[in-house]
């Protein structure tokens, strides 16, 4: 492929074939014309990128045509072949041309092909610049495009940044539960919403300065202390790098406290929930529905308790009548112990369960003690249901729970009377067991009722829920279970197929303190 196109021009036919001849070695694509007005139609089909032309020509001289060639083809490079007459004339001409070189007559060979490569590396060169002059500008008017664009995104972020200050400022504000943003290192107040400088009696002062004072401390604020409260959730919260929550109770009154770090600036999100009132409610709500199981079975533990009670008065009158002791009298002090040891057991079982329930009365307990307590209140309440048969499956050497068992068996009963209601007509089985899961311990009570339909599977633990018939059910049964469940650290997990029973199980993490001793 040629390495370039190059027209010559000149009247003088040997001398074009000397010149084609000296830059054949050249490997350049060549033209020729024999005058001007020849060179100039060549010039349109050719587009040469070197023009040689000689000087004196017949009609229109050389400087006149390389004139031409500049107006037609601006980048070509202009070569004049002149003679030694008129050298200075023609080198005038030339300087007003802008002619690249003048080769004079006769030439030398290796002069004329240093000059012609010369003329096609100054046209490759004046390309280059003037592709490299097209990219720079194209990048500077990219550049001046893309700083408008960036001035315009700057303040329009400024402007949206702003706005999302303001906004956050009045979310955070609006917010009704107390806030503040705490320095981990002394519990200094940096930032506060209104409820919490409502909480703590406007005594929050502005502005917050990054090193704290005395009275700026969260401790102080809220709860008048002079020491950091214990149980606070913010340094655990700091060092394990994740949210962490307590309880903290103050001045009379019981606050869900719960602190979110901020990663690496050594502060915290705190918020403080006033949970007094709530667990005031829940625990009447408790004792309500503890009262209405109690109701209920009322009746069936009259019926349990008279039997014994009606053997003790029945034998204790034939102990009067007898002088002496025979064999009826030995066995009838045994069936007078008998009945008497099993209304002891209802009794304490019944009291056991409608004692009222207190934080510091839990303790360490036996799950399958609470389980077999449970059944006995329950089994009172099965005599009125023949069809019905329930089974106590017990798992041994399950190590001791911390909580109340008062309340855990309010669970089972409540669990126990869910599945009784779901059983058919014509009767079922219903079965308590316990047992052991990796470090929790559970209980699961198991129906063969009709199962739970999927769309009320979502809401059976939503206060005021029930699908019971008017009457026969508060909804709240289920909801306080999973309030007490959840207060004892524990999950529920409920399995359920229609037409094929329900299963309820309850799981209760074991101490690891408790797990520990010998």
């Amino acid at each position: 492929m040629p390495r370039g196109r190059l027209l010559l021009v000149d009247d003088e036919e040997y001398i074009l074939k000397s010149i084609r001849r000296v830059l054949r070695r050249g490997d350049w694509q060549i033209e020729t014309a024999s005058d001007a007005e020849e060179g100039l139609k060549a010039l349109e089909r050719f587009t040469p990128e070197v023009v040689i032309s000689d000087f004196r020509m017949p009609g229109m001289n050389g400087v006149e045509f390389l004139s031409r060639v500049k107006a037609q083809v601006p980048r070509a490079q202009r070569i004049m072949l002149t003679g030694q007459a008129d050298q200075q004339a023609i080198e005038e001409a030339i300087n007003r041309s802008e002619i690249f070189r003048f080769i004079s007559k006769p030439w030398n060979d290796s002069h004329l092909v240093l000059t012609v490569k010369s003329a096609f590396e100054q046209y490759a060169l004046q390309a280059e610049n003037e592709r490299l002059l097209r990219v720079t500008q194209q990048q500077n008017e990219e550049l001046r495009r893309l700083n408008a664009e960036l001035e315009t995104r700057v303040a329009l972020r400024t402007h949206l940044l702003s706005q999302a200050k303001r906004e956050w400022e009045l979310s955070f504000d609006s917010i009704e539960s107390p806030m503040a943003v705490v320095r981990a290192k002394d519990y200094g107040v940096r930032r506060a919403n209104r409820s919490y400088t409502d909480l703590a009696g406007n005594r929050l002062a502005e502005p917050l300065s990054e090193e704290g004072g005395g009275e700026q401390h969260c401790f102080k604020l809220l709860f008048d202390r002079d020491t950091p409260c214990q149980g606070c959730p913010l340094p655990g919260a700091m060092e394990s790098g994740r949210g962490a929550r307590a309880e903290i109770s103050q001045r009379g009154r019981t606050y869900a406290v719960a602190a979110y770090p901020l990663t690496g600036e050594g502060r915290a999100v705190c918020s403080y929930r006033d949970i007094s009132d709530e667990r005031e409610l829940t625990r009447r709500f408790i004792e309500t529905e503890k009262m209405a199981a109690v109701g209920q079975l009322a009746g069936g533990v009259a019926h349990e308790i008279n039997n014994p009670l009606g053997g003790i008065l029945a034998f204790a009158q034939l102990m009067k009548r007898d002088d002496g002791r025979s064999a009826s009298d030995i066995e009838s002090l045994d069936l007078i112990e008998e009945s008497a040891l099993r209304c002891k057991r209802i009794v304490e079982s019944l009291l056991k369960f409608s004692r009222h329930s207190r934080t510091e009365d839990r303790r360490t307990f036996q799950l399958n003690r609470c389980a077999e307590d449970s059944s006995v209140l329950f089994g009172a309440q099965l005599k009125a249901y023949s069809k019905v048969r329930m089974e106590l499956k017990l798992a041994t050497d399950l190590p001791e729970l911390f909580g109340d068992p008062g309340q855990l068996a309010q669970v089972m009963l409540n669990l126990l009377q869910n599945g009784l209601h779901a059983l058919p007509p014509e009767g079922g089985v219903l079965t308590l067991e316990t047992g052991r899961d990796g470090d929790r311990c559970f209980f699961r009570v198991v129906d063969t009722g009709a199962g739970i339909e999927e769309r009320h599977l979502a809401r059976i633990f939503d206060p005021a829920f029930t699908t019971k018939p008017p009457g026969q059910g508060t909804g709240l049964g289920l909801s306080i279970a999973y309030r007490i469940i959840e207060d004892h650290g524990g999950v529920f997990k409920v399995d359920t197929q229609l037409g094929a029973g329900s299963r309820f199980t309850v799981y209760i993490p074991i101490p690891l303190q408790l797990e520990r001793l010998p």
